[in-house]
């Protein structure tokens, strides 16, 4: 008797529709992106419950799915759209159409059988789109001051009418974020564990517990490359190139970055392993990145031990 495969379900998501392919079956089904729609596949879903159902982030338009999903009980897993884009590639499927995407998250889900992913608790969803608004605002203060140097005049004037604007934009958002935290004393205690080490302020102690809730469960390596402070080798036969670092979570390694710069002045572990590879004649980039590693592995150690930093200044690693 033969076996009933597995079955897996991959969702196309754009502003109207839901473009649904299912391992079991041939045709692509196409649903509205609104309740209604949503609700209707759900109500499938239940009915039959899939081994995993895969989608992309797209920007926000996914936020109503994976809701519904996470309400129905139904596992699922939100993708980086980049690894699939490349898993597709590598399968030599180079067309791009919604019916396309949705039969290329199926067999992505089959091959690659990525773990099934619970949406954060409200608070931290709350927080996580805070977060997001802050950095669209420091993003376009950073452009208007670009603009600013070459404006002229009469332009000028406008420009710092709207950086004034952005500015206290973004001084409400981080008061608002900090009102959530006061309101949720789990998440406040995390923030404040987080925070005892040295040259972590509010802005990474926030960008960690919204958009690393890997932290504290995984390895220092592990860590390190999803962040993307791990050194990476680029060897091939007799060659032997240059490790860098790349990919990883580029708001959280830039935000990561600001915090070491302040923890090689301020902070003692940090401090006294920076200047030790300064001294031994290692570019400040090189330096800089390797105590951002450090800060990273001792924020991991906190985050898994539940316990507040405490200087370490008779080892160098």
């Amino acid at each position: 008797m033969k076996t009933k495969s597995e079955r897996f379900i991959g969702i196309d998501v754009s502003q109207d529709y839901l473009d649904v392919a299912d391992s079991q079956t041939p045709s692509i089904a196409r649903v509205d992106n609104d309740p209604d729609g949503i609700g209707k596949l759900i109500e499938q879903l239940v009915t039959e419950p899939p081994a995993l159902v895969v989608f992309e982030a797209t920007g926000g338009l996914e936020h109503t799915l994976a809701l519904a999903l996470t309400d129905a009980g139904v596992r699922f897993r939100l993708t980086n759209p980049r690894h699939v884009r490349r898993f597709a590639q590598a399968t030599g499927t180079l067309a791009k159409t919604d019916a396309i995407d949705a039969r290329i998250l199926v067999d992505f889900a089959q091959k690659v059988r990525p773990d099934a992913r619970e949406l954060a608790e409200p608070c931290r969803r709350d927080l996580a789109d805070l977060m997001s608004r802050r950095r669209q605002l420091v993003t376009m203060i950073v452009q208007e001051k670009n603009r600013l140097r070459s404006a002229p005049a009469p332009i000028k004037k406008r420009i710092h009418a709207h950086l004034s604007w952005l500015q206290k934009e973004l001084e409400r958002v981080d008061d608002d974020s900090q009102h959530l935290l006061q309101e949720h004393a789990p998440l406040q205690a995390e923030s404040d564990l987080l925070q005892s080490v040295p040259g972590v302020g509010p802005v990474l102690s926030k960008a960690l517990l919204t958009f690393v809730p890997e932290l504290g469960r995984m390895d220092r390596k592990q860590v390190a490359a999803l962040v993307g402070v791990a050194p990476l080798n680029r060897d091939s036969g007799h060659y032997r190139g240059r490790r860098s670092c790349w990919g990883g979570r580029a708001y959280v390694r830039n935000v990561l970055c600001m915090a070491t710069r302040v923890a090689v002045q301020f902070n003692p572990d940090i401090k006294i392993f920076f200047e030790h590879l300064t001294d031994a004649g290692k570019p400040y980039k090189v330096a800089l990145t390797a105590a951002m590693h450090k800060l990273l592995t001792i924020l991991n150690a906190i985050a898994r031990t539940q316990q507040p930093w405490q200087a370490q200044t008779t080892t160098i690693s």
